[in-house]
């Protein structure tokens, strides 16, 4: 029998109760759309309208034309990095319980992802700052300045496609740890763990057979169905009262 004394030194910490875990989730939850919504925005709609992959001159022109939507695409960028690891930390603080190392796997991952898209916004400031003076000190003339901005939004792009191997490795443990917890569906947790494996391969496919665009974009269906299911759950749901972890 255990005595009194010896349970008070065990330093086995207490569980969290399920209202503070609904809140955390609720928050990651939020989190998690808000890095939906710049990523979306800045990256499929504004970056669309204003980069031209073959005419670096039109690239250039739309810049200097829409000034206000290139700054716009710049602070989008900057507003994913700002999600993307904030969402990281608060997952890690919703399942370091669960499972430290997954956790931190998962935070490491995402905090990763969020270095690489600074270096994309990094990018498109530099481009703005060229095409608001085409003669000023980093480019001697339009030709020139037409260069830099191509070039800065090519680096831009290939920022994103690198960082699709970090944001395929941080949905695997993701999955990991919705199996181990019990908290959210699961085949929400196995879906993550395709989708990880998913954009793991796509990144490496892109870059190895770049007209393989049909199969890339398959491949990040299951990430894809993944998110939008785990933040809407988050949200929505919060976690589960009752633990039935997967095998």
């Amino acid at each position: 029998m255990t005595s009194t004394a010896d349970s008070r030194t065990t330093t086995v910490p207490a569980p969290r109760t399920h209202d503070e875990r609904v809140r955390t989730a609720r928050i990651t939850g939020l989190w998690y759309l808000g890095l939906g919504v710049t990523g979306m925005v800045g990256f499929l709609l504004i970056r669309a309208q204003l980069f031209v992959p073959a005419d670096p001159a039109a690239t250039l022109a739309n810049l200097g034309e829409q000034a206000s939507l290139a700054r716009l695409g710049v602070a989008l960028e900057m507003g994913v990095v700002v999600t993307q690891t904030l969402t990281a930390l608060w997952f890690y603080r919703l399942f370091r319980r669960v499972d430290s190392f997954a956790a931190g796997a998962l935070a490491t991952f995402g905090l990763l992802n969020a270095v690489a898209i600074m270096g994309s916004a990094a990018l498109l400031a530099t481009a703005a700052e060229v095409a608001a003076d085409p003669a000023g000190s980093i480019a001697t003339d339009t030709g020139a300045a037409a260069g830099v901005v191509q070039l800065s939004y090519t680096i831009a792009d290939h920022f994103w496609g690198a960082g699709t191997a970090f944001f395929g490795l941080w949905l695997i443990p993701m999955g990991r740890l919705i199996l181990r917890s019990g908290w959210l569906p699961a085949p929400l947790g196995w879906t993550l763990l395709a989708g990880g494996v998913g954009y793991l391969v796509s990144a490496f496919i892109g870059y190895l057979f770049p007209g393989a665009d049909t199969l890339t974009t398959i491949l990040t269906v299951p990430a894809t169905v993944g998110e939008l299911w785990t933040l809407s759950y988050l949200i929505v749901v919060g976690v589960r009262r009752t633990e039935t972890p997967a095998p």
